[in-house]
């Protein structure tokens, strides 16, 4: 099972009045594991971006002058992400802007580009209704470290997204060994002859054993002659 974690990075809240992408961030993970691979770029909107957007994720139009075109970057792009489980935070957002920026390029929207779209927005308002569901307030409840996250950043909020993703869906089923780890473990297990095998016993010296009567003895002292071990102690032979 092959699975991307996306975040983009816009100049503003609306590709329908001309907003570009300016950053993407992907994180792969195969199997419930991450891969290593990662995909990351900067992009050239060729437009200023919104001030408030600019104290968000920090990237002035300065940094962003020389980066590529989104058109160069596309194709990577979608080679990376075909056939996967594209899973995103407000799935909706980042999609749209995708969806704009592949219609620019005359290519089909994005959904039909992968293998489909998950709204982990949408997981965590049914798993958590009526709280606080951003990217911040779910590292909080699910104890994922983001203390790093001074400013947004798609591929730091990718990779927070597929930590936070683990401990949505974690369950029976991700905790079980599978029938080959099983299997492998108890060949190793049954392997091991513990017949020759003895343990050391250590007894206890005089004083020590003198030094443990005496708390016991201080213990029923303190619980008026409660102690439960005074139950299971034999009666005096006469």
């Amino acid at each position: 099972m092959r699975q991307i974690f996306l975040d983009t990075e816009t100049t503003g809240l609306s590709p329908d009045a001309g907003d570009r992408i300016i950053e993407i961030g992907c994180v792969e993970m195969v199997n419930r594991r991450l891969s290593g691979r990662n995909l990351h770029f900067y992009l050239n909107p060729q437009r200023p971006s919104h001030p408030d957007a600019v104290k968000i994720h920090g990237l002035t139009d300065d940094f962003l002058a020389d980066k590529p075109l989104f058109e160069s970057v596309a194709a990577e792009l979608l080679e990376f992400v075909a056939g996967a489980e594209i899973i995103i935070h407000n799935a909706s957002f980042d999609v749209g802007f995708l969806n704009a920026e592949l219609k620019r390029l005359a290519r089909a929207p994005f959904p039909g580009m992968v293998g489909s779209v998950t709204d982990s927005l949408l997981m965590a308002r049914s798993m958590f209704p009526g709280k606080a569901n951003s990217l911040d307030a779910l590292c909080k409840r699910l104890e994922v470290d983001n203390t790093g996250r001074n400013l947004h950043g798609a591929l730091l909020d990718a990779g927070l997204l597929a930590e936070v993703y683990i401990r949505l869906t974690r369950g029976q089923d991700s905790l079980v060994i599978d029938a080959g780890e099983a299997a492998a473990t108890q060949s190793a297990i049954a392997s091991v002859d513990f017949r020759g095998l003895v343990l050391p016993v250590i007894e206890a010296s005089d004083a020590e054993a003198e030094a443990h009567a005496a708390m016991l003895k201080e213990l029923d002292k303190a619980s008026g002659g409660q102690t439960v071990w005074r139950r299971f102690e034999p009666e005096p032979v006469a």
